[in-house]
Parts: structure tokens; sequence; C-alpha cells
């Protein structure tokens, strides 16, 4: 297995936890370079951490762990489409699900656990699982008890909806060239 898939991954993790862990830290950053330089650093490093992670996963070999279930590409699939909803919306879901870009990442990494029974998935799925429950602990605990937003404009939900169905086009068409795994729609 590839160090730069554990390193990609600890990047990640630890860039996207640590404003939920130490809030005056990143208060403190903030207050000596400004709030654009630090939201345009922290950016470059998740770019950078995405790119190791893709670079890591790229360039290991996988070995087999399990045997996925026979549906589990098929469901994988299926439950894309309201992943990328969830990622995607800043709307009305917000009334329903107090974080629904975690709760897309959990069922995400969840589908392509159904979907893949190799090291580097187990490695990379798994890890983003437990990094979503953590930032969603840290972030309720953080943030205190849950004030549900009040309802938005129904054009944000429609917007979530059409950039799900663009944006799960270009994933089945780019995933081969990110993950080195063809899609196949038969």
């Amino acid at each position: 297995m590839s160090i730069y898939l554990y390193m990609g991954i600890l990047l990640f993790c630890s860039l996207h936890l640590y404003p939920m862990i130490c809030a005056n830290c990143r208060q403190s950053i903030t207050q000596k370079i400004g709030e654009k330089p630090f939201k345009g650093i922290f950016s470059i490093l998740a770019f950078l951490s995405i790119a190791i992670i893709v670079y890591g996963w790229r360039s290991s070999e996988p070995s087999f762990i399990y045997t996925p279930p026979e549906w589990g590409p098929a469901i994988t699939k299926i439950l894309m489409l309201p992943m990328l909803f969830l990622f995607l919306s800043y709307g009305n879901i917000k009334r329903f699900i107090r974080h629904p870009q975690l709760t897309s990442i959990l069922l995400w990494a969840g589908a392509h656990l159904l979907s893949n029974g190799d090291s580097r998935s187990l490695v990379l799925f798994s890890s983003l699982i437990l990094w979503a429950l953590l930032a969603m602990y840290f972030l309720n605990r953080r943030d205190g008890p849950w004030q549900k937003p009040k309802p938005s404009p129904i054009f944000t939900d429609l917007k979530a909806v059409v950039g799900t169905l663009l944006i799960y086009a270009l994933i089945a068409y780019c995933h081969i060239y990110i993950s080195g795994v063809s899609l196949t729609y038969s």
C-alpha cells in the first residue's frame, strides 16, 4: 500500500478536524493573517490532500480483503444521487439533517465499501467514515444544541437537484481517470 494514500488521508482529516477541535486556534490564526488568506491556505492544503489521496490510490496495489455483495455496485450507483444532493444542498435539507455534507460522506464511503473489498478501499473509505463521525461529534460539541434553520426558497433546492444530476454525469465519465475504476451502466 502506498504511503501517499495514508499521508493524504492524514492531511485531509487533520486539516478538516483542526478548526472543529480548536476553534480558538483558528481564530488566533485568522486574526494574525486574515480570514481570506486562511481560507486560501486551507483550500490549497485541502486540494493537495485530495491530490495526494488520488495519487496514493492510483499507485497502490490493492490486495483482497473481502468479497463485496454482488448487488453492491448497483446500490453504490443509486446511493450516489442522494449523496451528491446532500453534499451540494445548502437549502431546506438543513432543516432535517444537521450535517448534510458529512452525512453525504458517510453515505459515499459506506456505499463504496459495498462495492470494493480491497485493502486500499478499506483504508480510504473506513478512514473517511471515522473522520465524518468525529467531525459530527466535534461540531455538535462546539456548536451546542441544534438550531434548525428557517425554510429556504425552493430555488436553492432546485439548484442542488440540477447540480446533483450534472455532477453525477461528470463523475460517471471521469471516475476511470480519478480512481482507475470504470463505471459500467448496462
